[in-house]
């Protein structure tokens, strides 16, 4: 016959699905919180499941002294004899207590222990569970709301997707299955462990990765992922097998795998571009579908300016500047974009700035402007050596542009010194 133990046992173990092992200890534990509730917290008792008898036996421990001086944890030698003829000084010896004197209150204290218990069991079974998760794609269905977080159920834990990590275009009800990436795991103590994302751009990945076998498989790879979630997104991608188009690979025959990323992710607009490794190659791909004219480089500032046709400058901005944003988190770099109009006008306000300095001939301004210089400061505030080889002088030369520059500038602060003592 099963005892009421044993059924309570059995029953939280199916119901909270941990393990009997564990389910035992939380009850031992439970029972020796309930004794010390009892009898003072300094004595030393034990709690043991006897399994022939279906229930938890408590012993008291106390030590075989020659003269006892806390009775709690010492006895004498004659009590020890007591209980067991055969001990000796410095001995230990269990007694066992009777559960019946522990009370209501112990009891309670009991049943509040196995529910705590219970919880940090769950919590570290999920932990262990999820721990090696991080960065995969779930399954779950929604169940609730909670201050605008939405928890997911996933069968045998709950996750939360925070409401900074919802798309805002995106609207669930209770019951709806939910696809996201797992951004964390963590040991918090009073909400769910699994923390969600619908937002990072993992999941853009991870969800080309189980629709694109050449990305699996290691053939094709997503260098870089940029998101603004809900609207548009853009990848680049690039193969290690010259006979696989890395950007056919992702569209699919007839667009049918961007397009179940697309649908997973409930419309959200997605370029695919080729990766290329030089910077200026990847950002004319990545500011795509506008068309280029000229790309200036400063390696300094790691900023990239775009020279695009007029007719072109609003579709290299996008919408609200979505394009440029996304091409720049692409590739990693400031970028600023100039019609082909407006970029004249800076060239020409550069070369009459420039050509103030002394001793310059007009191709050595024209040299300088078309390497990006576009005042008579960042001249003096340039490299000598620098400026040497971009006329293909002597460094000497490139020395004298400098010390020429910097002496309009000085002349330039004292004109506007003496012209504000002037007005006064």
């Amino acid at each position: 016959m099963i005892s009421e133990m044993e059924e309570l046992i059995d029953a939280i173990r199916r119901e909270k699905n941990i393990p009997r092992d564990i389910v035992v200890e939380i009850i031992e534990s439970a029972m020796v919180a309930a004794a010390r509730k009892r009898y003072g917290m300094t004595r030393d008792i034990e709690a043991e499941y006897n399994e022939d008898l279906g229930d938890v036996e408590l012993y008291e421990f106390r030590t075989v002294c020659e003269e006892v001086e806390d009775p709690d944890l010492e006895l004498t030698l004659d009590e020890g004899r007591g209980l067991d003829p055969e001990c000796q000084i410095g001995d230990s010896l269990g007694q066992k207590m009777n559960l019946g004197e522990l009370g209501r209150i112990a009891a309670q204290t009991a049943k509040q222990v196995v529910i705590q218990k219970i919880r940090d069991a769950e919590r570290e079974l999920t932990f262990n569970e999820f721990k090696d998760r991080k960065g995969e794609l779930i399954t779950g269905i929604v169940r609730r709301f909670e201050k605008g977080n939405i928890i997911v159920d996933l069968n045998r834990a709950e996750a939360i997707l925070p409401r900074r990590e919802q798309v805002p275009t995106e609207t669930y009800r209770p019951g709806d299955r939910i696809q996201a990436y797992v951004l964390d795991i963590t040991r918090a103590t009073r909400q769910p462990q699994v923390v969600l994302s619908r937002t990072h751009p993992g999941l853009l990945m991870k969800l080309f990765e189980m629709e694109v076998p050449e990305i699996y498989e290691g053939i094709v790879t997503i260098e870089a992922c940029a998101r603004e979630p809900g609207h548009r997104a853009k990848i680049a991608v690039s193969s290690s097998d010259g006979d696989v188009d890395p950007v056919g690979a992702c569209v699919g025959l007839k667009g049918s795998r961007v397009q179940a990323v697309v649908g997973e992710l409930r419309g959200e607009a997605i370029d695919i571009i080729p990766w290329h490794p030089d910077p200026a190659r990847f950002i004319v791909y990545a500011i795509a579908p506008a068309m280029v004219s000229r790309v200036y480089i400063d390696e300094g500032s790691h900023t990239m300016e775009l020279v695009v046709g007029d007719d072109q400058l609003a579709k290299a901005i996008g919408r609200r500047g979505q394009n440029v944003r996304l091409a720049a988190q692409l590739t990693g770099w400031r970028v600023d974009i100039y019609s082909e109009s407006k970029h004249a006008e800076r060239l020409e306000k550069a070369r009459e700035q420039i050509a103030r300095i002394e001793g310059l001939s007009e191709a050595t301004v024209d040299a300088l402007v078309r390497s990006g210089f576009q005042s008579v400061q960042e001249l003096a505030d340039a490299d000598a050596g620098e400026i040497a080889d971009i006329l293909g002088v002597a460094a000497e030369q490139g020395a004298a542009v400098v010390d020429s520059a910097d002496r309009l500038i000085g002349a330039l602060i004292e004109e506007e010194a003496r012209a504000r003592k002037g007005s006064e």
